[in-house]
């Protein structure tokens, strides 16, 4: 069983190897669209003082952010991941708002050669430009395969430290998970240690780039579906060397910071959040 389950995946290789797209022209580029989803632990949310009915009304109003449409233009060594452009819902009004961090993600650039990555950003209103190089991944390459599409993919995971905005992290300082200092009665800062997730990517030899959506990259084929802790990122539809091509040019317009100085300046934004969630009543559910 075990040979024939090799022969198995390496004729798939060798089928994936011989049906290789020609990337040999120096004009080349590609298009790829993906379809994210992410689901959010509401069980303590707000700190577990909200109502089901409340929990319900903000998920509701967070799934239209947290499920985007991307499209990542890309040639042999650099890539722009952008989201596409729709027209928003109406706005209802009223209650608590997702946009209440006005945050704005903007376009992604990424160059493998130079090991360079460039994120724009909008956060209250200030534009930034996150300078850092690309993180990487101990990828570790699997034998399992499945179709995307028209495409042969092959099966990685890696292991990463998760980073960037947790939803499950605004909640009140006093809540009751918090501990306080015996000596103020006041409550004690809790260090947490990076929680790690398992990313499970799936990449085709058959477009042979090490590109991918958002922060993933550093695989033998551009990477068609990612999986990480509650996001889920697939893509749709690939489109080759189209008859009209982008620019691929790395942004520049904003103030420019490392992805460390930007964590803090988000966490600080955060900080200011729940302060002022406190002020407005968020102590408990009765007024």
């Amino acid at each position: 069983m075990k040979i024939t389950s090799f022969f198995k995946n390496s004729l798939a290789f060798l089928i994936c190897l011989i049906s290789m797209v020609s990337f040999s022209q120096k004009d080349f580029q590609g298009k790829a669209y993906y379809e994210t989803k992410t689901t959010v632990d509401m069980s303590n949310f707000g700190g577990g003082q909200l109502s089901e009915e409340r929990k319900k009304q903000i998920a509701d109003r967070m799934k239209s952010a947290l499920e985007k449409t991307y499209i990542l233009t890309f040639n042999h060594t650099e890539s722009i991941y952008k989201e596409e452009e729709k027209l928003e819902a109406p706005s209802q009004g009223g209650g608590m708002r997702f946009g209440m961090m006005n945050f704005t993600g903007g376009n992604q650039y990424k160059n493998v050669k130079e090991q360079q990555l460039l994120q724009e950003s909008e956060l209250f209103g200030k534009q930034f430009l996150i300078a850092d190089s690309l993180p990487k991944l101990n990828w570790e390459l699997g034998s399992e395969s499945k179709m995307i599409g028209q495409y042969m993919c092959f099966k990685a995971t890696a292991v990463k430290n998760a980073d960037g905005f947790d939803f499950n992290s605004f909640r009140r300082r006093n809540s009751p998970e918090k501990p306080k200092d015996s000596t103020n009665n006041k409550p004690e800062e809790i260090k947490e240690t990076p929680k790690q997730i398992v990313v499970t990517a799936w990449y085709t030899p058959q477009i042979s780039v090490s590109q991918g959506p958002g922060e993933y990259w550093g695989l033998p084929g551009l990477i068609l579906e990612v999986n990480a802790d509650r996001t889920t990122i697939l893509c749709s539809k690939i489109v080759l060397n189209p008859s009209e091509k982008d620019l691929i040019k790395a942004p520049s317009k904003g103030k420019s910071v490392t992805k460390t100085e930007y964590d803090a300046i988000v966490k600080q934004k955060m900080e200011e959040m729940r302060e002022m969630f406190r002020g407005r009543g968020g102590r408990g559910t009765s007024n």
